[in-house]
């Protein structure tokens, strides 16, 4: 089976799973802590061998939740020692924390860039630190890093989020290049407008489909993506099925992204 260490399952606010392009809101809305989590996945049957595979409905596995502050260190670091010492090792590791920020330059304080950093680039660079020696020992492994297509072609007043994706994509075009002869693959899922709790807040009066279709008209495909659509390519880009891809940065977005 395949061992998956996944960093920010949820949050009480912010971007979390598939929270949107945009990432807009308080730059300090939502707790830091967040639950993270662990699942040892196994394949249905004569499969590939990773995460998503042949699995399918014919897959099992067991999974646990663990809170924790990804921001802190020794956090990460219980997280990690939690999932290789109920699983035996790590083989994927999804990094998929954030929260809503986007802002003028006037509008942010050196604290908001920094609480910011802490959360999205920092969180997974410890991550990152702590299960490649995990995946090293089980012969190879793979990462996908969350990220937003403003990583790639920043709005104007998307601050501090579109800095810290972009270092998002650095990082893990880092990393591809550094681990790729150790069989330890990168990727990252540039998530566009999917639905989750964090539109879900926004809609008026409760009005979820309305609200969704007025979203959707802003997407060259005419609709919200589903939590689905994510969730279906981080297994793909974990798999064995993708053994050949790693250092890329998919789009998940309907066509808005502005760059490939």
């Amino acid at each position: 089976g395949a061992r998956v260490c996944i960093r920010g399952v949820a949050r009480t606010g912010g971007d979390g799973a598939a929270g949107g392009m945009g990432e807009t809101g308080d730059p300090g809305a939502g707790a830091a802590s967040q639950q993270c989590g662990a699942l040892n996945y196994r394949s249905g049957g004569g499969g590939d061998g990773g995460l998503g595979g042949n699995g399918g409905a014919g897959g099992g596995g067991d999974a646990f939740p663990h809170v924790g502050d990804v921001t802190r260190a020794e956090d990460c670091e219980a997280l990690v020692a939690a999932a290789a010492g109920r699983f035996g090792g790590v083989d994927i590791l999804i990094n998929n924390a954030g929260a809503s920020a986007a802002f003028g330059l006037e509008a942010l304080d050196d604290a908001a860039w920094e609480a910011d950093f802490q959360l999205k680039v920092m969180a997974a660079v410890r991550m990152c630190r702590l299960c490649v020696p995990e995946m090293r020992k089980r012969g190879g492994g793979a990462i996908v890093n969350a990220s937003i297509g403003g990583g790639k072609a920043p709005a104007a007043k998307a601050l501090p989020t579109s800095v810290m994706r972009s270092a998002g994509l650095n990082l893990t075009k880092s990393l591809a290049n550094e681990y790729a002869a150790e069989n330890i693959r990168v990727n990252a899922i540039c998530i566009g407008l999917i639905k989750s709790a964090q539109w879900e807040r926004r809609a008026k009066d409760g009005e979820l489909a309305a609200f969704y279709e007025t979203l959707g008209a802003k997407v060259p495909m005419g609709r919200v993506g589903e939590a689905e659509d994510y969730a279906d390519l981080a297994a793909f880009l974990s798999s064995a099925r993708a053994a050949y891809i790693t250092g890329t940065a998919v789009n998940l977005d309907g066509g808005m992204c502005a760059t490939v």
